[in-house]
């Protein structure tokens, strides 16, 4: 027996639909087999009687629900293509189903078309989402359908998260108890001191990640507004007037905006010869308020879900809508922080910096970023005018993969990057400033100099790994060699335990 396409794939390739991201693809062969593909997805064979019935578009849509990852943005171009008559016979040949019913709803929340169902819709409840297989939002019930409607968010805009192994481990972990641990391991004032200073190099590390140098008076608003991460209601912190003051306030004068934006907006660089590199094509921008006002509402929906699962969905799907010309990348972290102490998961006053962690992991932070990206850019079609403005050439096509991204990835890498922060950046700052107090105090009795020159010499030390530098031995010429390896001794006692 020849090995035969299914489900998504069958889909795929009936309607046309190249270039759709499908992360389990599906084979009918003889015998059963699975593998992970180079590009990460599954690829999975099943015998002859899984095979769907009669090669029908119906019969493959209920195999996708059935065995492969639930991808909205393929089913809306399906549904959209699909003649109504066919699904309606579908449906009247097993009305109660289970499969029936699933598809008889997502064809009208995808396509807001009601169909004419001529057969009494009857039987319990079904989830809509297996709630194994998927992270899940708060239940609608649905009586037209009797579906227990779990997305996790609502047709303007609703991301799927599916439930790997990795992110099952991830979410399993305690985070709260680890910064319980640490508080209880250090003093409470160490633990001041090193949240303050976070507040500061969590700042400064977001502006970075955009290869930016703040002025001070910025990087102090951009502070305070950390501060108040999780105090407002989360529809007042997502209205578009106060993002566009939050814009303001971190942005340059210059690239102020005064709302969101109402032109098309791209992410791309300039090569060496002049020539603009495409990497992201955002939204259209007749899109941005009704996706926005979907993020919110689907914040309002996963209520109660894993707070790092709900911080990726608002953080990662507000940086892909990028409502503004600049700064979206600082509100996008801004915003983990928001839902971090929204969900107790970080309290008042107790910073993750998670921006610092990105900043030495870069590599990881962009994989994760061109994981959306790239699909998105071998699909969607756009024309440069003359003056250099983009324009979208087929955004019907592409607007369903803005609304329902696949952030499976992204809330496995936020939640390893919030664990990892914990584990590395925080306990690394609790443990220096702990021993720079100890230090500090073993060279003042070494050497009586003033406070600020300690504090230099310390620096120094610290950054060279304990050994102090040759190059800026000359800037302390009243220090002897010998005072210098005193030190260094020193350092090395204290910072070894």
């Amino acid at each position: 027996m020849a090995i035969q396409t299914a489900g998504s794939l069958w889909l795929a390739a009936h309607f046309g639909l190249s270039n759709y991201r499908i992360t389990h693809r599906s084979y009918i062969g003889t015998r059963d087999k699975i593998e992970l593909a180079h590009d990460s997805s599954t690829e999975q064979t099943y015998g002859p009687k899984y095979a769907p019935k009669n090669d029908t578009v119906t019969g493959h849509i209920e195999f996708m629900l059935k065995y492969d990852d639930l991808n909205l943005d393929l089913l809306a171009a399906v549904f959209d293509r699909l003649e109504e008559q066919e699904l309606l016979h579908y449906i009247s040949e097993s009305p109660s189903g289970r499969y029936a019913r699933r598809i008889g709803y997502l064809y009208e929340w995808l396509t807001n078309r009601k169909l004419n169902i001529t057969h009494e819709v009857s039987g319990n409840y079904t989830d809509l989402l297996d709630t194994d297989r998927y992270v899940t939002g708060n239940v609608i019930k649905n009586a037209r359908w009797r579906i227990n409607d779990n997305l996790l968010g609502v047709p303007e805009f609703c991301p799927i998260i599916r439930k790997t192994q990795a992110l099952d481990a991830l979410l399993a972990k305690d985070i709260r108890s680890e910064i319980e641990g640490l508080k209880n391991d250090y003093s409470p004032e160490i633990f001041q001191r090193a949240t303050q200073y976070l507040y500061r190099k969590e700042t400064r590390s977001s502006y970075e990640i955009e290869s930016e140098k703040p002025s001070p008076d910025r990087v102090d608003r951009f502070i305070n507004i950390l501060y108040q991460a999780g105090k407002q209601p989360f529809s007042e912190v997502m209205a578009e007037q106060n993002l566009t003051t939050l814009q303001n306030a971190i942005v340059d004068p210059r690239y102020a905006q005064p709302g969101f934006r109402d032109f098309q907006n791209y992410i791309g660089q300039t090569n060496y010869r002049g020539e603009e590199i495409y990497h992201y094509v955002c939204p259209p921008p007749l899109m941005v308020d009704s996706m926005m006002k979907g993020l919110t509402a689907t914040e309002a929906k996963t209520l109660g879900t894993p707070a790092a699962a709900r911080a990726a969905i608002v953080a990662f799907g507000f940086v892909f809508i990028h409502p503004f010309l600049d700064g979206n990348g600082r509100i996008h972290r801004f915003l983990i922080h928001d839902m971090l102490t929204r969900d107790g998961l970080a309290e008042q006053g107790v910073i993750i910096p998670v921006s610092a962690h990105m900043l030495q992991n870069m590599a990881e932070y962009d994989t994760v970023l061109e994981d959306y990206s790239k699909p998105l850019m071998q699909r969607v079609r756009f024309t440069i005018s003359a003056n250099g403005d983009l324009s979208i050439d087929n955004a019907n096509d592409v607007s369903a993969y803005f609304k329902y991204p696949d952030l499976t990835l992204q809330s496995e890498y936020l939640a390893n990057t919030i664990f990892s922060t914990i584990q590395h950046d925080l306990l690394e700052e609790l443990f220096f400033l702990e021993r720079y107090d100890e230090l500090k105090k073993e060279l003042q009795q070494l050497i009586d100099m003033p406070d600020k020159r300690l504090s230099d010499v310390i620096m120094y030390l610290h950054q060279n790994k304990g050994v102090f530098p040759n190059r800026r031995k000359k800037h302390f010429e009243e220090i002897t060699e010998e005072e210098f390896k005193t030190m260094e001794s020193i350092y090395s006692e204290l910072f070894s335990r």
